[in-house]
């Protein structure tokens, strides 16, 4: 094994504890320094060999336990020698640094300066045998920055629970102002990146937006007290301006929440509130996305350690749609600084043209309630009216259209729907094939010219038997669209369905809670079983988020041999130490070997060692509302399936009709990786298991090595899939994400 040893520097506990827990795993010494850069020039107590119990338990806290400080010191010579000295004298020759782009524009500089230093400790008569033995200094980087505003990666540490933390800030003042017919200035962070302000405004349907990257026209105030007027006008109680910190004019002067409020309440003499998150934004438990982001990429900086060799440059990790990337630190720190403007505006313009005929959507909610289905719908009801399309929306799915529940929709019938949970036009897992001629009659009595269809596995299924049913109705030679929107996230064609993200965040908050309840007390197990049909996403997922001791799943076949390696293990964890053990499972895992089952064989090997509890998350985890993730996701998806619907409803529009045929006409949008693409449910049927209703192969299995290693499994690291290299250019940044 490897006898490298490797530290971490501030960053995220979940990134803490998957780099100590990863290199502890492959055989490496790891060090933990406190107070980040200042720890490493002060040194001392600073410096602390980790165990794995260091971080046990960590992975739900917010902040982080080794502490962050700005140091001056290593921004000199003298710093950074002392510093060196620090390293060397306990053999570090591998640092994993998590911080913004100064702090790894920092480590850069110090493991360019590796040697100079080394001499000089040489020349001063220190460390001389030491210096010979570690003549190279290798750095990864991971970055942590509220903002999302660093080159290259898809998202920051910390981004998404910052969002998270502004949602429910909006979700709190909505209601208050709901009641007294209020306007809300929400001033949040980002000096320079309006990241967090566009993603809030877009998940929150707010009136009004300001950002750095943007400034207003001239005239701005005129446009933004109309727009404001118009609203109230049409019935709407609570208008909502989010502002970044940062928003400047034309002119490069600040734009101020004050100035805002000030404006809306002498022009328009609305009751106005200022509201300044500032730092209440950083604060708070992480949620899943970041938890498990953090994870996956501190696996693979230790990864990216190990394999470092002098002449590898520094790497940072970063995200690319649902893959750990390693990206040259360099390249992202200086397109950081040059295309940071341009990016943003490339990522976010979500302009509408309005061309084409006039055509008609029908959108309608197929199987369980998922968050983020009202975000979907709202945004594109409002683009298709937008385009000049006649709009409608259908009540209780499949069924509805079958039973003539339609009812044709305007801009204002959706407003507030972005926040809402579930789904306020019904759902039903009815398929077309029970009432297929009633669902033809009522598409030609409304002369429905494409579909929206958000929903589940049933959503894909039943336009795959709509679209096989063409040949026999010329009725159905219409353009559709699925949108993937479910828990389980089981559906073919995309990496992430709406609602998974909010489903994931509802488990794993219980099992924070779960293990919590414990706390103190004496040893204790728990049995967990979440749903996801015959699809383990939301198990594994959660697992990974809470650092669960086992998760089983029906993708993983297991038998009683492996039940019992799993209480063995658990039972030698448990007799060192006073500790929770947390094993989740999949509702259709195994026909025999059902959640009670697993509880009676844990509790009697477990006897006299620890006790046993179940729980069963059952449907709280399709409640709740929706996370900033799902609502923004919901509304991208939203605009874009319309988009694509109104280019192929004008491609195929004959002689006063559409008549579309081709399989290019009937789709499943998704998100591959980090590209948005619309795949034949026809050319999707192969890659399908209807009987466990899943596709054939699913990406999210490349982390279950990840979660018994860092459970301490003893696993292959064979099956690890270590991360590419992707460079950084305009191009790869101006791809559109999900994010």
């Amino acid at each position: 094994m490897h006898d490298d040893a490797c530290v971490i520097s501030a960053g995220m506990n979940a990134a803490v504890r998957a780099v100590t827990r990863m290199g502890i795993y492959v055989g490496a010494k790891v060090y933990l320094i406190y107070e980040g850069y200042q720890g490493l020039v002060d040194g001392g107590d600073h410096i602390k060999l980790a165990n794995w119990q260091s971080v046990t338990n960590i992975i739900q806290l917010g902040g982080t336990i080794i502490g962050s400080a700005r140091c001056k010191a290593f921004t000199t010579r003298e710093g950074r020698l002392s510093a060196a000295f620090h390293l060397l004298q306990r053999g570090i020759t591998n640092l994993c640094v998590c911080g913004g782009d100064g702090s790894l524009t920092g480590a850069n500089i110090f493991r360019s300066e590796w040697s100079d230093l080394l001499s000089e400790l040489v020349q001063q008569g220190t460390q001389n045998s030491l210096a010979r033995q570690h003549t190279h200094l290798n750095i990864v980087g991971l970055v942590g920055s509220i903002d999302n505003d660093f080159c290259g990666t898809d998202m920051t540490i910390g981004a998404d629970s910052a969002l998270h933390r502004i949602m429910e800030v909006i979700d709190a003042i909505s209601t208050t102002a709901q009641s007294h017919q209020r306007t809300f200035v929400l001033e949040v962070m980002g000096r320079h990146c309006g990241y967090l302000a566009v993603v809030s405004a877009l998940a929150s349907g707010a009136d009004w937006l300001f950002i750095p990257e943007a400034p207003p026209e001239d005239g701005w105030e005129d446009h933004m007290c109309t727009r404001l007027g118009e609203s109230r006008s049409k019935g709407s109680r609570l208008n909502i301006v989010i502002i970044a910190e940062g928003a400047i004019d034309k002119h490069g002067q600040l734009i101020s929440s004050s100035y805002v409020k000030d404006l809306v309440v002498q022009r328009l003499g609305y009751d106005t509130r200022v509201t300044v998150l500032g730092h209440v934004q950083r604060g708070g438990t992480p949620s899943a996305f970041d938890r498990v982001l953090s994870s996956k990429m501190g696996v693979e900086a230790v990864v990216a350690l190990l394999e470092a060799t002098p002449e590898t440059s520094a790497c940072v990790i970063g995200l690319s749609g649902n893959q750990a990337m390693r990206l040259p630190l360099m390249e992202c720190v200086n397109m950081t600084k040059e295309v940071q403007k341009a990016m943003n505006e490339k990522r976010f313009e979500e302009a509408i043209q309005l061309r084409g005929n006039n055509h008609s959507v029908a959108i309608l909610n197929v199987g369980a309630p998922a968050a983020g289905m009202n975000s979907a719908v709202r945004s594109a009801a409002r683009v298709g009216l937008a385009q000049g399309h006649r709009v409608y929306t259908v009540h209780d799915g499949f069924e509805g259209l079958a039973k003539d529940a339609v009812t044709e929709v305007h801009w204002h019938d959706v407003a507030g729907w972005t926040g809402q949970g579930g789904s306020l036009l019904g759902t039903k897992r009815t398929l077309p094939n029970s009432c297929m001629e009633d669902i033809v009659a009522n598409i030609s009595k409304y002369n429905i010219q494409s579909l929206l269809v958000i929903g589940g596995f049933e959503a894909y299924e039943g336009v795959l038997q709509l679209v096989e049913a063409r040949g026999r109705y010329d009725e159905l030679c219409i353009a559709m669209c699925v949108i993937p929107a479910t828990i389980s996230n089981n559906v073919p064609g995309t990496d992430f369905s709406l609602g998974a993200d909010t489903a994931v965040n509802a488990a794993m908050e219980s099992c924070d809670k779960i293990k919590q309840s414990a706390s103190g007390t004496k040893r204790r197990v728990f049995i967990v079983e979440t749903m996801g049909g015959y699809c383990g996403y939301l198990a594994t997922t959660t697992g990974i988020a809470v650092g669960a001791d086992a998760v089983y799943i029906f993708e993983e076949p297991f038998n009683i041999h492996e039940l019992e390696t799993n209480v063995e293990h658990l039972t030698e964890k448990m007799k060192n130490d006073i500790q929770r053990g947390l094993v989740l499972r999949n509702e259709k895992c195994h026909k025999h070997y059902t959640t009670d089952f697993i509880h009676n064989l844990y509790s009697a090997e477990g006897k006299g060692i620890f006790d046993c509890r179940v729980n069963v998350l059952g449907h709280l985890q399709q409640g709740g509302v929706p996370t900033p993730f799902d609502r923004n996701f919901g509304t991208k998806l939203g605009v874009k399936s319309v988009l694509w619907l109104t280019e192929k409803m004008n491609s195929t529009y004959r002689q006063g009709r559409v008549f579309a045929n081709s399989p290019d006409t009937a789709c499943v949008i998704g998100m591959k990786k980090k590209v948005m693409s619309f795949s034949p449910v026809t050319e999707l049927k192969a890659h399908t298991d209807f009987e466990h209703r899943k596709p054939q192969e699913q990406w999210w299995l490349n982390l279950r090595p990840m979660l018994k290693m860092l459970a301490k499994y003893q696993t292959s690291f064979d099956e690890y899939v270590t991360g590419e290299i992707e460079h950084v250019t305009r191009r790869t940044l101006s791809m559109e994400t999900g994010f």
